[in-house]
């Protein structure tokens, strides 16, 4: 059998932390951005995380 290649465009989009928590983008920061409030961009600009049962189809396509 050959070894399970992960989903690439997952793996572009989410990482795994060293505890095994997965970390994503937000959306709302490439493009638009005069309109919306410098507070709010800022918020964006910071990770979150996959919860439920997201995590475990992104894990599931990262290949964990």
């Amino acid at each position: 059998m050959p070894k399970m290649k992960s989903h690439r465009g997952a793996a572009k989009r989410f990482t795994v932390t060293g505890t095994g928590k997965i970390r994503r983008r937000q959306h709302g920061r490439s493009h638009l951005l005069e309109k919306k409030p410098t507070k709010h961009t800022r918020r964006l600009g910071r990770l979150a995380e996959v919860v439920g049962g997201d995590a475990k189809h992104v894990k599931k396509m990262l290949g964990m």
